[in-house]
């Protein structure tokens, strides 16, 4: 067991998951602070609470059906496809909501009083409790499928590794993710190394969710015709995906 852990392949997977779960665990601690800013101080903190208890449930929801629909052909490769428009996402916020919204998120985050949201920044945001939290679903929902999602493509092969990264994902986002929000704001670089690995991870994702197809609809000597030999699909790695 310890040896399997040790492998170049299961470190490789626990790096990314760790990147992986400290970046959404970030963007989802900046969602909630933006969307909870425009509500009074004594609001303010009732939602950030509730808000990060919902993500907190819906990461452990979602990994609880999310593994085995993996294990569905054709549906690695459509969450491939998810983890894309999540990169997109990823990459329109690191270059978009910049410098004024995640100030305005850690204004929200530090509890100071004296430290508040300003300017058209605090105008766009919902001034009703009901709204601000609805809000805060939505962007739960997306973020805690997201971040379930890559875990489980980075550390499909590694069902140790996966079960870690899920359990510190919940575990970052109930303890850590205001102080990961500060830290992505002072160190933006290690948002794009985050979403570096999430592209790769997507790719990766479709790469053999395609692949697994062919082999489930008996198509691999079709494939091989038409493919370099290089990419063919040889019979250790049919023996692989069967085994799924």
């Amino acid at each position: 067991m310890f040896e399997e852990l040790m492998s170049p392949g299961a470190l490789s997977a626990l790096l990314q998951v760790l990147m992986i779960d400290l970046v959404l665990a970030g963007d989802n601690a900046v969602a909630v602070g933006l969307a909870a800013g425009g509500l009074p101080q004594e609001q303010r903190k009732k939602a950030i609470l509730y808000g990060l208890i919902a993500a907190v449930v819906m990461r452990i929801g979602f990994a609880l059906i999310t593994t085995q629909l993996l294990g569905i052909v054709g549906l690695l490769f459509a969450g491939g496809l998810l983890l894309l428009w999540v990169c997109w996402k990823m990459w329109r916020e690191l270059r978009q909501q910049a410098e004024p919204e995640e100030a305005a998120a850690e204004a929200v985050l530090d509890a100071d009083p004296g430290t508040e949201p300003t300017g058209a920044v605090a105008a766009r945001q919902p001034k009703k409790f009901k709204d601000a939290f609805l809000q805060i679903l939505i962007a739960d929902v997306s973020m805690s499928l997201d971040n379930v999602l890559a875990v489980a493509g980075a550390a499909r092969e590694h069902p140790g590794i996966l079960v870690f990264g899920l359990l510190l994902s919940i575990a970052l986002m109930g303890v850590a993710a205001t102080w990961i929000a500060k830290l992505l704001h002072r160190y933006r670089w290690i948002g794009y190394v985050g979403l570096i690995i999430v592209l790769y991870v997507a790719l990766h994702m479709m790469w053999e969710g395609h692949r697994t197809v062919v082999v489930d609809l008996n198509k691999v000597d079709q494939y091989n015709a038409v493919m370099p030999d290089a990419l063919d699909i040889g019979p250790e790695e049919v023996a692989r995906q069967q085994a799924h």
